[in-house]
């Protein structure tokens, strides 16, 4: 991944923070944000310390014009931008407890205001500096797809942020995809699932090593991934 520009949201933390490490210690430059200054300059740190170069921003996924900056600062440090994983999302309530008749119309803007239109912002606010060649990668979960009770509005978000990646993928000369890693364990899964740090991996294969074709307009899961790694 040397030469290559990467710009991840949500970074703080979960798969954004493991997505962001993985690919400094590849030899990529990192530029990454989140809402928590704090968590965001451990990760860049960390980053620093292990010899990889990054930019930490503040920036809120809901705000367009805070994704305008961190991309032209990514831009203008990286010489365009060839990776873009926008990670930031939410979940207002406990997973697989927040039934869609009895959430809150907050929760529901919340959830597809950071979730849906935050990788909208992300990508559209990106598209002026992709270099040839690029790479969107947008992390989901099967509930976008397949419809499992009392996931919500935040299942309707993914829904909505899957959606969003077919549609540029129809529109732009990036490779736009979708990388579904199954149950991942974060803050936003209760903590049960996969280790952050082993899921980078496979966005790390999406990014570079994964044909063009499998990409762009698909779904890459746990499946594709480990047919074509084993």
């Amino acid at each position: 991944m040397d030469d290559l520009t990467a710009v991840v949201t949500g970074a703080s933390r979960g798969i954004g923070a493991s997505v962001a490490r993985l690919f400094a210690n590849e030899g990529a430059y990192v530029a990454l944000c989140a809402r928590d200054d704090g968590a965001l300059a451990s990760v860049v740190e960390g980053i620093e310390t292990d010899g990889g170069r990054a930019t930490g921003l503040r920036a809120d996924v809901r705000d367009e014009f805070d994704l305008e900056r961190l991309m032209e600062v990514a831009a203008r440090e990286g010489d365009g931008i060839d990776l873009l994983v926008p990670c930031a999302g939410v979940y207002h309530g406990s997973p697989g407890e927040t039934p869609l008749a009895g959430e809150s119309y907050s929760a529901f803007d919340d959830h597809l205001r950071t979730n849906g239109r935050g990788v909208y912002a992300a990508i559209r606010e990106a598209v002026p500096h992709l270099n040839g060649g690029a790479r969107v990668l947008v992390p989901s979960g099967s509930v976008a797809r397949d419809a499992r009770p009392e996931f919500g509005s935040y299942a309707v978000s993914k829904a909505l942020a899957e959606a969003v990646a077919r549609q540029f993928a129809a529109e732009l000369d990036a490779a736009v995809g979708v990388v579904d890693p199954g149950t991942v364990s974060t803050a936003l899964a209760g903590g049960d699932g996969r280790d952050p740090d082993a899921v980078a991996a496979m966005f790390r294969w999406a990014a570079v090593d994964a044909p063009d074709e499998d990409v762009d307009g698909r779904v890459l899961d746990l499946g594709a991934w480990r047919r074509a790694t084993r």
